[in-house]
């Protein structure tokens, strides 16, 4: 599932940065945190929601080094004041992809 709502939120599953038209992952970690906002702002619009509802992000980066790229492009997306965050370090990402990033959100009405 892309996104589940329960108890009045959306919970939405990481999104990593693959051009949804080839599958394929983009190249460079910029590009790939800003596809995986991108596929996750598609996952959020189709359930009615937008950033502004968005109240926890997590962020997982294949390497810590990358939060500083990634936390630059983050904040292009992100209302004042922005939703809280945890962003981790973990071992290995799906397709090798460098950022993965998930999301919840408050339903409206």
């Amino acid at each position: 599932s892309q996104a589940v709502t329960a108890g009045g939120f959306l919970f939405c599953s990481g999104q990593l940065g693959l051009d949804p038209a080839t599958g394929e992952l983009v190249a460079g970690v910029e590009a790939q945190a800003e596809r995986a906002l991108r596929n996750l702002a598609a996952v959020l619009d189709a359930a009615g929601c937008s950033w502004g509802d968005v109240v926890k992000t997590t962020i997982y980066l294949a390497a810590i080094g990358y939060f500083g790229t990634v936390n630059g492009v983050y904040a292009r997306f992100m209302p004042d004041p922005p939703p809280a965050r945890s962003t981790f370090a973990v071992g290995a990402l799906p397709k090798g992809g460098l950022v993965e990033i998930e999301a919840i959100a408050r339903r409206r009405g």
